[in-house]
């Protein structure tokens, strides 16, 4: 994996972790995810691209 690429996925896998850091637990919930499960969900998320 070159740099470029390497920087690009830690991007998006922070972006994730943020995004989904500022929601309510409720709002969380409403989406099947626990909040200690957010940096497994963003790892996932980037794995994909």
């Amino acid at each position: 994996m070159n740099v470029a690429r390497s920087f690009s996925n830690w991007r998006k896998f922070r972006q994730t972790v943020t995004e989904l850091g500022r929601m309510s637990s409720r709002e969380l919930q409403d989406l099947g995810i626990d909040r200690g499960d957010i940096r497994n969900v963003a790892r996932a998320s980037v794995a994909r691209w």
